[in-house]
């Protein structure tokens, strides 16, 4: 493991060097690629004075609020969705097409219209969030059902073991690991579509900043928008990582 921290670290030594380096031989223009020192005192700056009159912790309460709904409430209506549609048939049948039709669509091709429907304010883009982070935990829990032993099943149904009790504790801890993965693939898919919700009608979060800062070649708030938004994935990641050591413990046994 140690071996394995130290590459990762050398990693972005090596990066954030290629960078200082890059931009310190003037290879590119500071306001294509600005110098890492750049950066830092305007990420610095912004911390201090905010970008555009609000703070920075403002950017990211608005953008995290926006994700976390957006992810909970697709968590809460997908994973039961998800588990009885790849228990049952018949309600695979019905539900699975409409998921893998929407599924492919770039966000930006429905956006549009979820704006005429929801309005400009944060509900159409909580709407284009949760479907960002409902189809990859629906997908998981369909898949992780499906690939269940049949024997443990059939074993609690001749010892008398009620549906209930069958799907509480056979078939839900049997599907909790691959449920995780599609919860950490679903917020990660989430927060790349975030960009996308906040670039029309907009005047506030993370991802907004990223794409007005764009519009006035402002490269060194584009690369703060972007570390932040980065770091912080790599944090709730970390997070979900830990709740899942919490919550599913014999993963590592299995």
């Amino acid at each position: 493991m140690k071996t394995i921290k130290k590459l990762t670290i050398g990693t972005w030594i090596f990066i954030i060097l290629a960078w200082y380096l890059i931009t310190k031989s003037n290879i590119v223009e500071s306001v294509l690629v600005p110098s890492p020192y750049e950066v830092w005192t305007t990420f610095l700056d912004i911390l201090k004075g905010g970008y555009n009159g609000i703070s920075l912790i403002s950017h990211l309460g608005i953008s995290f609020k926006r994700l976390f709904i957006a992810s909970l409430v697709a968590i809460i209506t997908s994973i039961p969705l998800g588990l009885l549609s790849g228990y049952f048939s018949k309600v695979r049948a019905i539900v699975d097409s409409i998921i893998q039709f929407y599924r492919p669509l770039p966000p930006l091709a429905y956006y549009t219209l979820l704006i005429l429907w929801l309005g400009i304010d944060d509900e159409s883009k909580i709407a284009l969030l949760f479907l960002a982070a409902f189809a990859p935990v629906y997908i998981s829990c369909v898949s992780a059902v499906t690939k269940i032993n049949q024997d443990y099943i059939l074993s609690a149904e001749s010892l008398g073991a009620s549906q209930k009790r069958i799907f509480l504790h056979i078939v839900l801890p049997a599907c909790l690991p691959e449920i995780f993965t599609g919860i950490r693939t679903a917020i990660g898919v989430a927060y790349t579509t975030l960009v996308a919700s906040e670039m029309v009608a907009a005047t506030s979060g993370i991802g907004w900043m990223v794409i007005d800062a764009s519009r006035y070649l402002k490269s060194d708030v584009m690369f703060v928008g972007i570390i932040i938004m980065g770091i912080t994935g790599i944090l709730i990641d970390l997070v979900l990582k830990f709740l899942e050591e919490k919550l599913v413990y014999w993963k590592s046994y299995v």
